[in-house]
């Protein structure tokens, strides 16, 4: 997990190509380089580096062209509206891959300048001994003006800001499905700067909020989510030569998997008659067909599929560790189907000389339904893995006395501000922390837990997160109401909107909370090839919401957790973190009065007041 950013002034750039952009007035907000460094460096706490480069148009015998200098320190401060461009690239590095330490952004012979936040877990050659940063620099160095051709290959979560010398380019974006955030700032007449970092720093909050991304003065926020893609600008100097310009221009996915995921169209979306008939009979006799059904078959090619995701996730010679014995992985856990299929998953892929961290966050101390689930599920994973050594790290909280992590909280969700973004990144952000309690186990009787409660505080840099399985496989309450409503072809359209918005809706804001502690989310949910093979298998076979809740939801996520052996979990509901948790009664509680106050004013959309 890495830390990017770079701010861009002394440009005109222009925007009409971009159709998804509206130009409402803009608060002005005012911060520094130090700002965006210190927040920067919470995501990447190995190391922090920056780069300045000037862009001066010179006067030739026939025409002016424009001349890139490097720029010296204090060149410019932000705001700056000299005639000369300035391109400052800022970057902070969480190492964990590659034998030797990097300092972000990297800078070849060429000049070409890169900031990376990514993994790249296929689609570029990769020893077990590389750091994907370098690899990355030089592919895109030997790529010439193929720069989207090589992000397109890459199979895994990332963000980029690459300066390509040879061409004045500046190439930016993130992955298809936006498994790293991207904050941009595009310009505007109040502020003419185009910014992009990983997260905005604390200052450039805005104060107060109201509908529709705008605050009660109608002026629009300062930050937004980049939607995914590549996107590059050319600088030039002006007919006049008097200024810098730049355009901007979004570019297609040169990959066809890309498009494929990206459309997300299943084949098999309304069964036949006898496709029900068949699923629910092969539900029913699963036990006695020994494996040969239909829908366990197709169970298996997801466990496959899976298996090999979190191995991709968790493959010790890829992660660089400074302790041999350090935890490495950890499992953000409720004892819920999702997080329990990845616990058990990591065990197959790990050696079992190490310990597995799973935390679990309650605001209700062992009452929490999740805290509930987490002692059961610990239990449910010693019977399968008996020699693996599993710390259930407690870690308990009071939402009345969180003052400083929910303005923490605040600010690093932006620019989400509802009270749902809120309460899940709170508790997300406390997970990623790791700082809780675990049980000691007794030396007489190795395994039995005694009385004894110790500090404990994660060290493992990776954080495996269930995201992306409830989108894919219909695990949310309204999703059974759109069948209910619809059938079968209303709630593939609404799986096809989770899909499609996933990016701005969860996994900026997540991947905010969890690295601000210098952590990496890994979502194993999300590989290519799992949302391939999940999207490859007919509807039904993937969820019948003709049965109850616990059963026919995630229909082949709970087949697949009965292969590992988890047969209690394979029939456990759904339930949200935020309610798992008990954060969000907690937060009704605070601030709305009551859950029934709460509830009437439909508190999860509620935007919150920044402090």
């Amino acid at each position: 997990m890495c830390g990017i950013a770079v701010i861009v002034c002394g440009v005109r750039i222009e925007l009409s190509t971009l159709s998804f952009l509206s130009a409402p007035p803009f608060e002005q907000l005012q911060f520094s380089v130090e700002d965006v460094k210190s927040v920067l460096s919470q995501r990447g706490p190995d190391s922090v580096g920056e780069k300045k480069i000037l862009l001066q148009p010179t006067c030739g015998q026939d025409s002016v062209t424009l001349s890139v200098y490097e720029a010296a320190e204090g060149t410019r401060e932000l705001g700056d509206t000299s005639s000369s461009g300035e391109l400052h690239f800022i970057g902070s590095t969480l190492q964990l891959r590659g034998t030797t330490p990097i300092i972000q952004p990297l800078v070849d012979s060429s000049g070409n300048i890169l900031a990376y936040n990514g993994e790249v877990f296929g689609g570029i050659d990769l020893d077990s001994y590389d750091n994907d940063t370098e690899v990355l620099m030089k592919s895109l160095e030997k790529a010439k003006d193929l720069v989207p051709d090589v992000l397109s290959m890459i199979k895994g979560p990332w963000a980029v800001i690459y300066w390509q010398e040879s061409s004045r380019t500046l190439w930016f974006g993130k992955d298809a499905f936006g498994r790293r955030s991207l904050l941009v700032h595009w310009p505007t007449v109040e502020d003419p700067r185009l910014l992009l970092s990983s997260v905005s720093p604390a200052s450039s909050v805005a104060h107060g909020s109201g509908l529709d991304g705008e605050n009660g003065n109608g002026v629009h926020r300062f930050w937004e989510e980049l939607p995914c893609g590549v996107y590059s600008i050319s600088f030039g100097v002006s007919e006049s030569g008097l200024c810098i310009r730049g355009e901007v221009t979004k570019h297609e996915w040169r990959n066809g998997m890309w498009k494929e995921l990206i459309e997300w169209e299943r084949k098999s979306v309304v069964p036949r008659p006898e496709d029900v008939s068949t699923s629910s009979l092969s539900g029913m006799q699963e036990e006695e067909d020994n494996g040969l059904s239909t829908s366990l078959g197709l169970a298996q090619t997801v466990l496959v599929v899976l298996k090999e995701s979190v191995r991709r996730r968790t493959s010790l010679h890829c992660i660089f560790q400074g302790e041999e014995e350090a935890v490495p992985v950890a499992v953000l856990f409720s004892g819920g189907l999702d997080s329990m299929i990845l616990a058990a998953l990591l065990d197959q892929c790990l050696d079992p000389k190490y310990e597995v961290d799973l935390l679990n966050v309650s605001f209700d101390g062992p009452n929490a339904p999740d805290r509930i689930s987490a002692e059961a599920g610990i239990k449910e994973l010693q019977k399968i893995a008996p020699l693996r050594r599993w710390k259930l790290v407690h870690i308990d909280a009071d939402l009345s006395k969180l003052t400083f992590e929910t303005k923490r909280v605040m600010s690093v969700i932006n620019p989400a501000d509802t009270y749902m973004d809120l309460n899940i990144g709170t508790a997300l952000w406390l997970a990623a922390r790791g700082d809780g309690w675990i049980h000691e186990e007794s030396e007489d009787q190795p395994g039995e837990e005694d009385n004894r409660q110790i500090k404990y505080k994660s060290d493992a840099r990776v954080l495996l997160v269930g995201a992306g399985a409830d989108e894919q496989c219909a695990g949310y309450g309204r999703h059974r109401t759109k069948y209910r409503n619809g059938s079968w072809t209303a709630l593939d359209q609404e799986m096809k909107l989770d899909m499609q918005r996933i990016w701005k809706r969860n996994l900026g804001r997540d991947d905010r909370c969890i690295a601000d502690n210098g952590k990496e989310a890994r979502f194993p949910f999300l590989d290519e090839d799992v949302i391939k093979t999940l999207l490859d298998i007919p509807l039904w076979e993937v969820a019948d919401l003709e049965q109850p809740s616990g059963n026919g939801d995630k229909k082949i996520l709970r087949q697949v957790a009965k292969l590992l052996g988890l047969h209690e979990v394979a029939k456990m509901p759904k339930r949200a973190i935020q309610f798992g948790s008990r954060i969000a009664r907690e937060s009704n509680r605070k601030n709305f009065g009551s859950n029934r106050a709460a509830n009437q004013a439909s508190a999860g959309s509620v935007r919150f007041h920044s402090p």
